[in-house]
């Protein structure tokens, strides 16, 4: 059997909250304020090999039956907490695309000096006859390379350490042939003597932020005579080196789910 270590990920790229902060008024509080919603981001990041180029697209919604006068999107970069204006909305819903160098330009930093994992925040500030407002619904937009179904998918190496499922070996990634963000990983099991009789694993990319998420599914339908075992898990995609950071619930039939086995998926050679 394996050893067992409960293990914590936490994966925050995007955080999409749903309160106000207001702003100072001096005719003080009026009203109520309208809280603007942010969806359909894609893609999510500005990709650091394309900088002149690249960009990231979002629609920007106000609830029905509301109304604002503009809301202004503010952008600011890494721990610099100067807000500059990147653009502004007046007619909603709006589809909104943030070019990664106008930007930079409008904050003053030279694309030169942008590098893999520095973050651009924008913000919305939403002004209606009564109240000017900050929203909570922040979009965190790293810098990082953009996706290569064949950077994403080839011969991988596996390791769990041994505080984890305590597993190591070569498995197979291979992309769905009509959605490159569904991934089948094939091995992961054969690696431990079983049989993927209920196989493949799959593995979801969420194409905006990287994130990884594994639906349960039964890739075997005997492990070591404990009845089948089930893969669940979540994880992130490094779209610059082709890794793979997960952690996988494990289910044995009849032993019950063992937890937060924490696993790295490398391309080899």
């Amino acid at each position: 059997m394996k050893n067992i270590r409960a293990l914590e990920l936490i994966f925050t790229l995007i955080m999409v909250l749903l309160s106000c902060e207001e702003l100072p008024d001096p005719a003080g509080k009026r009203g109520i304020a309208v809280v603007p919603g942010i969806s359909d981001l894609d893609p999510g990041i500005f990709d650091s090999k394309n900088l002149e180029n690249s960009y990231v697209e979002f629609k920007v919604n106000i609830p029905s039956g509301t109304q604002v006068s503009k809301i202004v999107i503010q952008g600011s970069y890494q721990d610099n907490l100067e807000r500059v204006t990147i653009s502004e909305l007046t007619s909603f819903p709006a589809t909104v695309r943030i070019k990664s160098a106008d930007a930079a330009q409008k904050l003053g930093i030279d694309l030169d000096d942008i590098t893999n994992g520095d973050i651009f925040l924008f913000e919305l500030v939403t002004t209606t006859s009564e109240m000017t407002t900050r929203s909570s619904a922040i979009l965190s937009i790293p810098v990082a390379c953009a996706y290569d179904v064949n950077l994403a998918t080839g011969s991988y190496h596996s390791v769990s350490p041994p505080e984890g499922w305590n597993s190591e070996g070569n498995i197979t990634l291979t992309a769905d042939p009509a959605d490159q963000y569904k991934i089948y990983v094939t091995g992961i099991e054969e690696i431990e003597g079983l049989v993927e009789d209920l196989g493949p694993l799959i593995m979801h990319i969420n194409p905006a932020t990287f994130e990884v998420t594994v639906p349960k599914k039964a890739i075997s339908s005997d492990a070591w005579g404990y009845g089948s075992i089930s893969y669940e898990g979540r994880g992130v995609y490094s779209s610059c080196n082709g890794t793979y950071s997960m952690v996988f619930d494990i289910t044995l039939a009849s032993l019950g789910t063992y937890s937060g086995n924490q696993f790295t998926f490398t391309r080899n050679p």
